[in-house]
């Protein structure tokens, strides 16, 4: 039982996450963080401690209008009790349309760890999925997405 609650609340942590994001709450988003979190983003760029987090972001929430997340939660897996890692996939819809694009597709995973009764990202990172030389994993991502989003 408690590795289904365990699993539940990092699904719940990562889903926090990406609604901050879609809400474009850099705040928000730096508290999920552990205290020597770290973010690695879509870009390369690497953001340290939540201090950094939520000035890059807010910068970001700022100057850009940013695309919703839609996202599949592939795995969630307890490496210790207190370990956890969560493997997922995006799409991202830009402002004002209502489709994927799937040029942003990408894949996240989080490692998560508990810290004083509560979960927290020591890692969260975004990687393009870009596929390279299989369009057809590329297509087959966007489809399923796509169906994530009509849900």
């Amino acid at each position: 039982m408690a590795g289904t609650s365990n699993e539940q609340a990092i699904r719940d942590l990562y889903h926090a996450l990406l609604d901050r994001w879609n809400s474009g709450d850099a705040e928000g988003m730096a508290a999920l963080l552990s205290t020597s979190g770290s973010v690695i983003g879509f870009d390369g760029s690497q953001m340290n401690g939540r201090a950094e987090m939520a000035a890059t972001l807010g910068q970001i929430f700022a100057n850009h209008k940013t695309a919703a997340y839609v996202s599949i939660v592939r795995e969630v897996r307890l490496v210790r009790d207190d370990v956890a890692i969560l493997r997922a996939v995006v799409g991202m819809v830009p402002p004002g349309k209502t489709d994927i694009n799937p040029a942003t597709n990408a894949v996240q995973s989080i490692v998560a760890v508990r810290e004083n009764d509560a979960w927290r990202i020591a890692l969260f990172q975004n990687t393009p999925a870009a596929y390279h030389g299989r369009p057809d994993a590329s297509e087959e991502l966007t489809k399923e997405l796509r169906r994530a989003l009509e849900k």
